[in-house]
């Protein structure tokens, strides 16, 4: 679960539109100021709306932030499953004899005698 944030969605939305429409643009330190705003989260919003808008190419868009953590998270719980795959194989291969178990491609290859030939 993420962590509540510090500023409601709607303060986002208006800060960012607030500093679009104002002409000359306000410094971000003078608008949080106005807004009670840290300034760093207030450029940092003003950034991520530019990015959004694909007017910034430095920094990827929030629908692309939200797909990255949507793999990181499926990612993760194939990684989970995976290890309890590995885990269960390493148990059932235990309770197998060494008669019944497959010989991998480490094993040597089993050979035949040669055949002698019989000349008389």
């Amino acid at each position: 679960m993420p962590a509540p944030r510090k500023y409601p969605d709607e303060l986002r939305e208006r800060a960012v539109r607030l500093y679009r429409e104002s002409e000359p643009r306000p410094t971000f330190r003078r608008l949080g100021e106005q807004l009670n705003v840290h300034p760093e989260a207030l450029r940092n919003w003003v950034r991520q709306a530019e990015a959004d808008a694909g007017q910034r190419h430095d920094r990827p868009s929030t629908d692309i932030l939200a797909e990255n953590a949507r793999l990181a998270r499926e990612n993760a719980e194939l990684r989970r499953v995976n290890e309890v795959l590995r885990a269960a194989s390493a148990y059932f291969a235990s309770e197998i004899g060494p008669t019944r178990r497959w010989a991998g491609a480490s094993s040597t290859p089993v050979t035949s005698r040669p055949v002698s030939s019989c000349a008389s």
